[in-house]
């Protein structure tokens, strides 16, 4: 098992070091670090704003996030499994070729790239904590900590993730029956026992006090869901042969009112087939936006309803952004190299696809505003996500192309997006502290938004003339 988790590993550094080279993809843990190296420096200052308490609280929902939006692996088995003779012959293709079953070697797949997310995103964030913590005289017990209970944190979403979408492979009534059961577990936990929903997870519960028994419940959390995952797991597909009806001819008749229907009914034929639809607007959309809420509700008491919402806004269309890596994860512009189709075309077209998926944060945060008795903040709240959302699209439409689930890995790539990204989240952020009607000045984003895509198809078109 070990060699081929090392063979995977080595083949993971090769891929990345060959698209971005060696020393840039080396240089993104250090940047992670950097970033978190001088974000405590920032400490003294937030504490002002935010007691610590909830500082560490955030910290640790964040890791949990990254956790659940890594852990979709249930949903990778049929695509990784099948695609055995693709254009990458990756290691996690060779089933037929390798004396190895395909649970082994998805088993390893899973396993490396859990590690492969810990050394790019974990152990980094928690180094730059520890080389600036003795510079402001913070025990170094605090980072030793952290890199225990962000780890458990980390891979408690992963394994839980993990577990659901293997469940919702199976049968997608089996995952509404598990949500439902999670949910009356921790209810009625919550609603009869009066038992704080906090202290029901373990690794924040360690961080304020270690002890060897709570220990074991978070590592417990992380193991049971984890074994019964990869138990059922299953990459065998049905003997029959799978006969479809034309679904393109119709799809593009209802979307004849896009420049390119045809693009766009392929786009969604894709994700509609390969389960991402359904599955990625689950576990990469939805779950970590209930989370999101969940951890935000627990800092209102320092926030105005209204400023929390906004700011619940502009982190969904953080997220609503990257539904462009949905559309843009099952094809390559290699793919159309033999067809009459510019690069400008299909980028043009993937915008399209992904304007029409902006339905679903739109619905979501229209639901949860006038669930929440916020009606009156509705315009506000939906021109905030939707020019978030199409702000992130427009940069990460300039800097990564076709490719962003790739691009994103180059340290040059992330610190740029996130430069930009800061420069228009910061202010809105304040806006919506100022006044909730502040914040629909952010219809303006769209002018930038639309400048960067125009300048997008130059920049991509010479890219695939050089062979990029």
């Amino acid at each position: 098992m070990f060699e081929l988790f090392t063979s995977m590993m080595k083949e993971e550094w090769r891929i990345h070091s060959t698209i971005f080279g060696s020393l840039s993809f080396a240089l993104f843990p250090v940047m992670i670090a950097g970033i978190a190296f001088m974000s405590t420096f920032l400490l003294p200052l937030f504490g002002t704003v935010i007691p610590i308490v909830q500082l560490i609280l955030i910290t640790h929902a964040l890791f949990l996030l990254l956790g659940v939006m890594v852990g979709g692996f249930g949903l990778l088995g049929n695509e990784v499994m099948n695609r055995r003779f693709g254009q990458a012959s990756l290691l996690a293709y060779s089933a037929r070729t390798l004396p190895l079953s395909e649970r082994f070697i998805f088993l390893n797949f899973v396993i490396k790239d859990t590690v492969y997310y810990f050394i790019l995103w974990v152990f980094p964030f928690v180094a730059g904590f520890g080389i600036a913590a003795p510079i402001l005289g913070i025990s170094l017990l605090y980072p030793l900590s952290l890199l225990l209970t962000l780890t458990l944190t980390f891979l408690t979403g992963l394994a839980w993730v993990f577990l659901l979408s293997t469940i919702y492979a199976r049968s997608k009534r089996g995952l509404a029956l598990a949500g439902l059961f999670l949910v009356a577990v921790f209810g009625g936990t919550y609603l009869f026992f009066g038992v704080d929903l906090l202290r029901m997870f373990p690794p924040l519960a360690l961080f304020e006090a270690f002890s060897p028994v709570v220990l074991i419940e978070a590592l417990l959390l992380i193991i049971v869901p984890f074994v019964i995952a990869v138990q059922t797991f299953t990459t065998e597909q049905a003997d029959a042969t799978k006969r479809y009806p034309d679904r393109l001819t119709p799809l593009m008749k209802r979307l004849s009112f896009f420049p390119y229907p045809y693009l766009a009914a392929k786009d969604l034929l894709d994700l509609m087939r390969t389960g991402a639809a359904v599955g990625q607007t689950i576990f990469s959309f939805l779950l970590p936006l209930g989370l999101m809420w969940f951890f935000l509700s627990l800092i209102g008491s320092f926030l105005p309803h209204a400023a929390l919402l906004l700011l619940f806004a502009i982190l969904t269309g953080v997220l609503a952004s990257t539904m462009y890596t949905w559309i843009t994860a099952f094809d390559t512009v290699g793919s159309y190299g033999c067809l009459p189709i510019a690069v400008r075309t299909i980028i043009f077209s993937k915008i399209c696809t992904f304007s029409l998926l902006q339905v679903i944060p739109v619905v979501f945060l229209a639901i949860l505003a006038l669930t929440t008795g916020a009606g009156q903040y509705l315009p506000s709240v939906l021109v905030l996500g939707l020019a978030i959302s199409f702000f992130g699209l427009a940069v990460t439409v300039y800097l990564t192309g076709l490719s962003p689930n790739v691009l994103i890995y180059d340290a040059k790539v992330l610190v740029t997006y996130l430069i930009s990204m800061a420069v228009v989240i910061v202010p809105l952020i304040v806006l919506s502290f100022m006044n909730p009607l502040y914040p629909l000045a952010a219809v303006l984003l769209f002018i930038p938004a639309a400048f960067l895509v125009r300048r997008s198809y130059p920049r991509w078109e010479k890219a695939d003339i050089e062979g990029f």
